[in-house]
């Protein structure tokens, strides 16, 4: 297996913790793996479908949601902690959908333990991310917390949309301000951010000033691939996660016009409707109720 030179490690290696995991349905397990800020309740539009017909496994990584630590730790840390995860739960084999830093990390465990993950599916995210996005000023974070705030207290308000969501940091986070995205962002982004902890912020940004670059290594991958990205995303660019598709040697590719990074909150049903056809693609042993343990080749 390759080197990880990208993820930052430190001199002693990690002590996993366990991490509190959302668990839905049964079949086929599939880990789902949030971003920052995030936690496993933010995989919710992913795991309330995909439950009906598969077992669902949506952790809270070290330092968001409800896994707490009290000390500094590097990304790595997160591998060593879903190693755990797959190891306490014994799953022989998976799927693992990975959202934007999720899927960082789905591409990691692929690599690190491909006789495990059978199948990926990352959403918003690159092997090399790159971002577009433009300096923050106070006018922005101003006018986030004041559309946070109002949009918790009354989900999807147009007023509040058109006031302050469309003058806020979601501007570059979806473009389709609709009802249905402001209500994702009320009932989990502003939690998620909440709980997000200074020592995650710290880890991820440590991370970025180092680089991250796993492009020659995806060959390494052998497994059925799904990228989804937004042509609108200034996070992660619709160009890295192409690129990213381009050199997994098993993989489609859908670039959906009109939305940014958090796409699957503005058009859940279209992205929800393009990893079944693919999960049915590729997993056809496994309709209706999959039977658990059954082996994808």
């Amino acid at each position: 297996m390759p080197s990880n030179p990208s993820l930052s490690t430190s001199l002693t290696p990690a002590t996993p913790i366990a991490l509190h995991t959302d668990l839905k349905g049964q079949g086929y397990p599939i880990l789902c793996l949030h971003g920052h800020p995030g936690s496993g309740q933010c995989m919710s539009v992913f795991t309330n479908h995909l439950s009906t017909r598969f077992r669902t496994i949506a952790p809270d990584l070290r330092g968001y949601g409800r896994s707490k630590v009290q000390s500094a730790f590097d990304m790595s840390a997160h591998l060593a902690d879903l190693e755990a995860l797959l190891d306490r739960l014994h799953l022989e084999q998976c799927l693992v959908l990975g959202w934007s830093l999720g899927g960082i990390l789905a591409i990691e465990l692929a690599l690190k333990r491909p006789e495990q993950v059978k199948g990926l599916i990352l959403v918003a995210t690159a092997a090399r991310p790159r971002s577009s996005h433009p300096s923050i000023s106070w006018e922005d974070n101003f006018y986030t917390g004041i559309a946070s705030l109002i949009n918790k207290l009354s989900p999807g308000w147009q007023w509040n949309i058109e006031t302050f969501g469309k003058r806020s940091l979601y501007r570059y986070l979806i473009q389709q301000h609709t009802p249905t995205a402001y209500q994702y962002l009320a009932d989990e982004a502003v939690t998620a951010y909440l709980q997000t902890t200074p020592l995650a912020n710290r880890a991820l940004q440590k991370s970025l000033r180092a680089g991250y670059d796993r492009l020659p290594d995806l060959a390494h991958i052998h497994c059925p691939s799904l990228v989804l990205a937004g042509t609108e995303d200034r996070h992660i660019t619709a160009a890295s996660s192409r690129e990213t598709a381009q050199h997994l040697t098993q993989c489609q590719f859908h670039c959906y016009p009109n939305v940014a990074h958090l796409f699957p909150w503005e058009i859940p049903q279209q992205v929800l409707a393009d990893i079944d056809r693919w999960l049915n693609q590729y997993h056809a042993a496994f309709p209706g109720n999959p039977h658990r343990g059954r082996k994808i080749n």
